[in-house]
This record gives C-alpha cells, sequence and structure tokens, in this order.
C-alpha cells in the first residue's frame, strides 16, 4: 500500500494587493488561511509574483509585514517549519524579479528535505529560514532573471523564475516560480495569431522548462506555478465575437497608427459592442467571461499547446483569473483594460502528474481552482492545486 502527502500549491500576483494596502489583505488573508482550513495540506508552497507592486520602492517594506503576516498566524501554527525566499533587493536591477516564494511544513510531516544547489545535496529543515532581500548567495533556491537580449524590441523588465527542490518521504521533485510577459497593448495582441507577445512567452517559458531540465542537477518531476500572462488568443477571439458587427479602425491622424478598434452591432441600433484601445478592452456582454466558468473561452486559450510535449495542466474549471476589478465592491466584475484570460497556471511535468494520486473514479481528490472567488483579492485571483503526492514509506 502506497502512502501519501497532502500538497496545495498556490500561485498569486500580488502587485495589487501591495498597491491597495490595507484593504485587500485581510480578506486576502482570510481567504487563503479558509483554504488552508478546508484541504488540511501538510506541505504549503506559495508563490509570489510582483511583491512590492508597481511601486517596489515605497512598498516594499510593506512586503515584509506581509510575509510575517501570514508566517505567524494562528492559523499556520501547526506548521512549525517554514523557509521564505524573496526577492525584494530592487537596487540590484540587473537581478531583481519581485518573486517571493513560502513554504510551509506541518509539524506532522517527518520526512522531508530540501536541496542545497552549492553542495549538490539535500539538507534536513527545522525551524524558520528566512532570506529576503538579496537572493544572490543564497544556495536554496536558483533564481534568473530572464536576459536583457531576449527580446531587443522589448523593455526589459523584473520577470524571471526561481527553483526549489525537495524531498518528501523519497519522492523528489522541483517547484518553480515562475512570472513571463504580459500584453503591453491590446491593438498589437490582435496584430496576428499568435501575438507577438505570445512568441515571446513561448520562448521565456521553453528556456525555463530547458534549465530546469538541462542536466545541471538530475532530472525530478517539476510543477511551474506562476503568472504566465496567457492570454486568448485575441484576434481569434475578437473575430469570434465581432461576425455579426460593422468593424471599424480608427487610425491616428499624424501617422498610419491603429488607435482603436470599434465594433458596432448592426442590428442594435449600432450600439457599441466592442471597443479595443492599447489599454482598453470593453465587451458589452462581460458576462461571457464567468459563463459556465468561462468555458466558451477555453478554445482561444491556446499557449499552453506548444508544450503539450513536456508539460500538462489539469482541467480549468474556474474563470479567468485576470484581471478583476480591485474595487473592493466589485470582486466578480473584470476591469476593462484587457481581456480576461487564465493568466495565473499550476503547470507539471508528465512525471510530476505521475505521482499525483487520482484515486478512484469519481473521487475529488484533486483541486484546481482560484482563491476568493467572491472576494476582491486584487486584479488577479490567486490559483489552487491541491493533491496527494505518492510518497515511498514514512
Amino acid at each position: 500500500m502506497g502512502s501519501y502527502t497532502d500538497v496545495l500549491l498556490v500561485t498569486a500576483n500580488v502587485g495589487s494587493l501591495f498597491d491597495n494596502l490595507g484593504e485587500i489583505e485581510s480578506d486576502w488573508l482570510r481567504e487563503f488561511f479558509k483554504t488552508v482550513h478546508t484541504y488540511k495540506p501538510r506541505f504549503v508552497a506559495l508563490h509570489f509574483q510582483e511583491v512590492g507592486g508597481k511601486d517596489y520602492m515605497l512598498n516594499m517594506g510593506h512586503a515584509e509585514n506581509f510575509f510575517w503576516n501570514i508566517e505567524s498566524s494562528e492559523e499556520m501554527r501547526e506548521f512549525d517549519r517554514v523557509c521564505i525566499y524573496v526577492d525584494s533587493n530592487f537596487k540590484a536591477v540587473e537581478t531583481f524579479t519581485a518573486l517571493g516564494s513560502m513554504y510551509f511544513i506541518h509539524k506532522s510531516l517527518k520526512n522531508i528535505y530540501q536541496y542545497d544547489f552549492n553542495l549538490k545535496d539535500f539538507k534536513a529543515i527545522s525551524g524558520q529560514n528566512k532570506c529576503i532581500g538579496c537572493l544572490d548567495g543564497v544556495s536554496m533556491v536558483e533564481k534568473e532573471k530572464f536576459p536583457k537580449n531576449f527580446w531587443p524590441d522589448f523593455k526589459w523588465s523584473r520577470k524571471g523564475y526561481m527553483r526549489t527542490r525537495w524531498i518528501i518521504h523519497n519522492q523528489g521533485f522541483d517547484l518553480v516560480n515562475v512570472h513571463l510577459f504580459h500584453d503591453a497593448s491590446n491593438l498589437i495582441a490582435c496584430n496576428s495569431s499568435p501575438s507577438v507577445y505570445s512568441g515571446n512567452r513561448e520562448k521565456a517559458l521553453r528556456y525555463v522548462i530547458n534549465r530546469v531540465s538541462d542536466g545541471s542537477y538530475t532530472a525530478l518531476p517539476f510543477f511551474l506555478f506562476g503568472d504566465f500572462n496567457f492570454r486568448l488568443d485575441t484576434l481569434s477571439l475578437v473575430q469570434t465575437l465581432s461576425r455579426s458587427a460593422d468593424v471599424q479602425t480608427v487610425k491616428k491622424d499624424s501617422s498610419n497608427e491603429v488607435e482603436k478598434i470599434i465594433c458596432e452591432e448592426k442590428d442594435n441600433d449600432h450600439k457599441v459592442l466592442l471597443h479595443i484601445e492599447t489599454k482598453l478592452f470593453q465587451y458589452l456582454h462581460q458576462a461571457v467571461f464567468r459563463e459556465d466558468n468561462g468555458r466558451a473561452l477555453l478554445k482561444f486559450d491556446k499557449e499552453m499547446n506548444a508544450f503539450q510535449d513536456v508539460i500538462t495542466e489539469e482541467d480549468i474549471l474556474f474563470p479567468p483569473s485576470y484581471p478583476y476589478s480591485e474595487d473592493y465592491t466589485k470582486p466578480t466584475q473584470y476591469m476593462n483594460t484587457r481581456c480576461p484570460s487564465w493568466c495565473d497556471r499550476i503547470l507539471m511535468s508528465h512525471s510530476a502528474s505521475d505521482i499525483i494520486h487520482r484515486g478512484e473514479e469519481g473521487d475529488n481528490t484533486v483541486v484546481y481552482n482560484t482563491l476568493g472567488s467572491n472576494v476582491c483579492m486584487g486584479d488577479h485571483k490567486p490559483v489552487f492545486l491541491f493533491f496527494a503526492l505518492k510518497t515511498n514509506g514514512h
């Protein structure tokens, strides 16, 4: 008879949480603690992106407080070992990623080790291990900002990945915190299918997967979770949404550059069905993005397709995780800034999928969902995966 360890993986882009400090944080924490209480995991991994928010120079001080609020909470007191790695040293422009990873180990979980990338060996974990600031000399994580020359045409930003490696009861695996590039302009995203941004993300993700499996260390099953910024195939989506509409392309007077795309309903008094600008994506029937958990849109979610040979994902049964309104009173409404998309994901190698216990047919042993679906969590809803890890022995 095999043994199992219950694991909870969570990814959260917390940029807007830091930009609206106070009002979102307490609800955010409550939703997270509620999930821990519901599923009672023995190992919890939290991956954060955009720690400190857009104004990270101002807000980075609050970041330590936020991590402390989680770590010192009554709800997490059964977890007697904690490992925290936060890349908050924004002065190191060449290496700063604003990624943060927190790992909690329940007092009942005895046989767990973490990898030291310098020693190339696993170490037993005890107590609180906190590294907040510069992670360059920290051997328990491997962290990299994407190289500057990767995208010569785009602004270099604090995107990258951070990896940790674990053994629970003789079962080893990697956990990789990832933040990929966003769509800077909705108009450019509409230009081609797939979009130029989608091509950039594919290149970056391929780079991460190659790094994690390149043979520098023994290859292990891996879970990649973070803000992949995957977007719907905007051109195909717009063509579908505007099938029975009059489409106008408005150009700037001085240049031939497109300034906006406006689709009007022919049979409805020319009501504007869809209005797109660089940072505006306004669709009249917004409910479609949440109806039946956005299932009608999944066929436009194509960025994973290029990776089916190496990674897989549980079925998505929740609405797009971004961009939710940051207005406290509208927790289920999307902002009209971007087309709603499943940006926040938990992906895994096929070998990682094999170490998830599936239970009998119809058992709900694996849960893939958003946190705080009816609560304002900021512009990204965190996404979690709960499962029983197959382990060898006790």
